[in-house]
């Protein structure tokens, strides 16, 4: 009777589930890293990652919303008091004053400041070099007296070529990026591809053209070793403005491409804007009423015969 009144599920291994030979296998052969594996915690570090994205993403809307209210409100002080002439930067008591009115953070998007105020450096870079031009073939001069020629047009380059070359491609660019003209970009274009050429006869150096570059430096170098060494760095400037005008000049065509730019809205564009101007308009008219008087004159002629 002792065997019958024995209680069969006090054995605490008989009891317990997780003591049977076939679960106890199961658990020692465990892929190695399976018993860290938690299902939850990469969730959670994908929903981490989603949020800073997300917050990412509205600090930077926030920023390009505040940018937005800030040149609108920038536009609407300028509407109410006038845009005045800022460039050149002179003083109030010079007899001339600005030519020009430029603000990057005003007239150009975003996405295009930092590329035009790249080209506004190009061209001061080019007109230093074209300035200190100046003292190289003065000190060529100075070595060389047949070298006049060079010294006198070094004083033309620069006095022609540091506005000229700020007025037709570098004005014409920032009104591009600031209006988006099509017109504008294909002026810039064409007038930057001869500035490319000027950039490479000036690094060249040729005799009696008022250069510093290679070949006149080499020349300077045989007469004087501090001016052909002066010379030498003078043509490096005069390099470097074409290497940089060639990349920027790839990289200004890129972005043409994205804004959507074409040679028929080009087209357009001149078109209106030659219809658009009183002079042509003025003209057309006198035309016309030459056309109108001549033509009824030739009518009343024709009557009376």
């Amino acid at each position: 009777m002792s065997d019958f009144d024995s209680n069969p599920f006090a054995d605490p291994d008989l009891n317990n589930p997780f003591k049977d030979p076939s679960v106890t296998q199961v658990t020692r052969n465990v892929p190695p890293g399976l018993d860290e594996y938690n299902p939850f915690s990469d969730s959670r570090t994908e929903h981490a990652l989603a949020q800073a994205e997300l917050l990412k993403r509205q600090e930077e809307l926030e920023r390009k919303a505040a940018e937005l209210d800030r040149r609108e409100r920038e536009m609407q002080n300028l509407s109410q008091h006038g845009r005045k002439n800022n460039w050149p930067p002179l003083p109030g008591n010079f007899p001339v004053g600005p030519c020009f009115y430029q603000d990057f953070s005003v007239d150009i998007p975003v996405e295009f400041q930092k590329t035009v105020k790249i080209m506004y450096y190009l061209w001061m870079f080019h007109a230093v070099t074209l300035f200190l031009n100046i003292f190289g073939c003065l000190a060529w001069f100075c070595v060389d007296p047949t070298r006049g020629v060079d010294f006198g047009l070094s004083i033309l380059w620069f006095l022609l070529f540091t506005p000229c070359s700020f007025v037709c491609w570098y004005r014409p660019l920032y009104g591009a990026f600031r209006s988006d003209s099509s017109f504008r970009f294909f002026v810039f274009f064409f007038v930057y591809i001869c500035q490319f050429a000027v950039h490479v006869l000036q690094a060249a150096g040729f005799h009696n053209w008022g250069n510093c570059g290679w070949i006149s430096s080499l020349t300077g170098l045989n007469k004087s070793i501090p001016v052909g060494i002066m010379m030498i760095i003078i043509a490096a400037l005069f390099t470097a403005s074409a290497v940089i005008s060639l990349v920027m000049f790839k990289k200004v065509h890129g972005l043409y491409r994205t804004t959507g730019a074409s040679f028929e809205k080009a087209q357009q564009e001149f078109a209106t804007g030659v219809m658009s101007n009183k002079t042509v308009q003025t003209a057309a008219a006198n035309a016309a009423s030459s056309a109108a008087t001549s033509a009824a004159q030739n009518a009343f002629k024709g009557n009376q015969m």
